[in-house]
């Protein structure tokens, strides 16, 4: 029990008692909020913008509106409810910088889709 409790306090010691909670914390404070992101979706280039208030703008890029609705992370997810057809779609994805990309893999379907993360733009809601 002796070995445990020093083996324990020499790990905090020498990795830092705060350096587990920053990583979990990295995880746990990930906002979609003021991002967007671009991705190939049908065959289309698409950019997709998530404003101050969670409100996501969906469109080709240089061309029309395809989505709107809202996002919010749940459970290290980003799900989006689309105003247009009513459905949560939810998608795995992790903390990226931008310039970075990553695979989403959707809850719903199983899909994968590879995300850009690149610098916001805010994009107007359709009228």
């Amino acid at each position: 029990m002796r070995f445990i409790i020093c083996l324990s306090a020499t790990l905090c010691l020498w990795m830092g008692p705060t350096e587990a909670t920053a990583m979990a914390a990295k995880h746990a404070s990930f906002r979609l909020n003021e991002t967007t992101w671009t991705y190939v979706y049908n065959g289309k280039k698409t950019q997709e913008s998530i404003d101050a208030d969670g409100n996501y703008v969906e469109n080709v890029i240089g061309g029309k509106n395809i989505d709107y609705g809202t996002a919010v992370m749940k459970n290290n997810e980003a799900c989006f409810t689309s105003a247009i057809v009513k459905k949560e779609s939810c998608w795995a994805v992790e903390p990226v910088r931008i310039g970075h990309s990553i695979i989403a893999t959707s809850h719903n379907n199983g899909a994968k889709l590879k995300l850009t993360r690149v610098s916001y733009v805010k994009l107007s809601m359709p009228k």
